[in-house]
């Protein structure tokens, strides 16, 4: 069996953004050589996301306006008594999940259709990290 571990690495100019990382995971489980297996990739930062969904501009709309409709970023929140102003990125993270796991079959991400991978950032503008983990044969 083998196993191939890479990091992504994500600075955002805003607070929130929700980039396409599909060809960057793609990227990583053709330089790891597996051909059957499972690929992990999991958001390394607890105000930061990894989901799966369509690559469709009203949807990434949507995320933002239900998540902000869910967990306002002007809210009172009690994790921003610590000197912290990111409560709401928290939330949002828990909302739309830490990791995702993608088959590997014949060498390719087994997607169904429309799917792909993003990084979802709730906190943004400084580095943040992805962990791609591969294992199979």
């Amino acid at each position: 069996m083998k196993s191939y571990r890479e990091e992504l690495w994500f600075e955002t100019k805003t607070r929130r953004a929700y980039l396409n990382i599909t060809a960057q995971v793609d990227a990583a489980v053709q330089k790891s050589g597996v051909r059957e297996g499972m690929v992990l990739v999991n958001a390394m930062h607890i105000t930061a996301s990894v989901y799966i969904n369509d690559d469709e501009a009203g949807l990434l709309h949507d995320y933002e306006t239900v998540l902000e409709r869910l967990a306002p970023q002007d809210a009172t929140y009690r994790h921003n008594d610590t000197g912290e102003d990111n409560g709401d990125a928290h939330i949002k993270r828990q909302l739309m999940g830490r990791e995702v796991v993608v088959a590997i079959t014949d060498g390719k991400l087994d997607f169904g259709p429309w799917e792909q991978i993003f990084y979802g950032e709730f906190d943004g503008r400084r580095r943040k990290r992805v962990l791609v983990k591969v294992i199979g044969e």
